[in-house]
């Protein structure tokens, strides 16, 4: 069992064929400048892909930077999907999902811009849901 604060192998969209579903076009997608978010429904596990451009970001410090931003977001408001992992709080979407953050901006950002939209993305999902 993982620690709550990681980010686990299980919980990244590796599967070169579950990617390719994903951005096949049979996919639901909002954007909430500077990101973009791609989801469909999966079969077991929610699963997240977090990709930053080399187009606009060419130097990897610059695209590693911004992965961190998307991934603590995610850490920090995922419950909005997932669950909590405490058995009093309630389960808003149990349902298993394949999402995709994509990064749209040319520049660097500030945490808390990344964190309110990953947060207002989520929100939207689930009332898509």
């Amino acid at each position: 069992m993982s620690a709550p604060n990681t980010f686990p192998k299980s919980s990244r969209l590796c599967s070169r064929k579950a990617i390719e579903s994903l951005f096949s076009g049979n996919s639901r997608s909002f954007a909430a400048y500077p990101l973009r978010v791609i989801y469909q429904p999966a079969a077991d596990t929610t699963q997240v892909l977090f990709s930053v451009s080399k187009r606009h970001f060419k130097h990897a410090v610059d695209r590693n930077r911004a992965k961190r931003q998307l991934r603590e977001a995610w850490r920090l408001h995922r419950d909005i999907l997932i669950g909590s992992s405490e058995p009093s709080a309630p389960c808003s979407h149990s349902r298993p999902l394949h999402i995709a953050f994509l990064w749209m901006a040319d520049e660097p950002q500030p945490s808390e811009l990344i964190q309110r939209k990953v947060k207002n993305l989520l929100h939207r999902i689930a009332e898509d849901l």
